[in-house]
């Protein structure tokens, strides 16, 4: 499939209420087609993976297209350089995760670039660093606690950055490292009970909503069971 093909399939699923409402939840509008994710995936499963048409697509700066690019690449082959030039280009939170989830957090670069991107100040930048804490958490079931212990003072580092998608993420990272097994939730909710007494807004923020989960029955009774 070419390049022209691709663009031309999505405006062709393009839907200007979609744009819209991707709007109203903080997702850049321009260069916006408004194509669901679903039908973005079953376009890459129709592509196969495609290391050339995803740097093309890439390029394009579509947003969807980017979305894409980040589905049919191929996460042995990306580079250190390829991911400073990609993160350097998100500007929305979505294309952020999408990348990160598709492609980034499958690639050997992912736990470096984790404490890489969150000392780093550009918003989309910082969070990207702190969604590969998040997944890489979920998706890497062998990796051994060490590696999320060393995420864990740099979640109360960067705790008072009060931007909006950097706080969430910040968040997201320390109950998905909370979630992992019942050793890493009492790390993490002795972490968290030290930012909870942080003079920050954000800071407190973080610690009791994570808190309010790590602490929970749901999540207490699962972990005990996993043990």
């Amino acid at each position: 499939m070419h390049l022209e093909q691709v663009l031309d399939q999505l405006k062709s699923l393009s839907d200007p209420k979609a744009v819209e409402g991707m709007a109203r939840f903080g997702i850049n509008p321009e260069n916006t087609f408004g194509v669901s994710i679903p039908d973005l995936r079953n376009m890459a499963k129709q592509i196969g993976k495609n290391r050339q048409l995803a740097q093309q697509l890439w390029d394009s700066k579509i947003h969807e297209a980017r979305i894409l690019a980040s589905m049919i690449d191929n996460p042995k082959q990306v580079t250190n350089d390829q991911m400073e030039s990609w993160v350097q280009d998100f500007d929305s939170w979505d294309v952020c995760d999408q990348c990160i989830m598709n492609l980034f957090e499958k690639t050997g670069f992912a736990y470096q670039k984790a404490v890489e991107w969150s000392s780093r100040n550009e918003e989309f930048v910082k969070r990207a660093g702190f969604v590969l804490m998040a997944r890489t958490a979920v998706s890497d079931k062998k990796a051994s606690d060490d590696k999320f212990l060393v995420f864990l003072p740099i979640i109360k580092r960067e705790s008072g950055d009060s931007r909006n998608y950097v706080k969430k993420a910040v968040n997201w990272a320390l109950r998905q490292i909370g979630k992992r097994n019942l050793a890493l939730n009492k790390q993490a909710i002795h972490l968290a009970d030290e930012i909870k007494e942080l003079d920050n807004k954000s800071a407190r923020w973080i610690a009791s909503d994570a808190l309010r989960e790590l602490t929970s029955e749901a999540v207490q009774k699962r972990l005990s069971l996993k043990f």
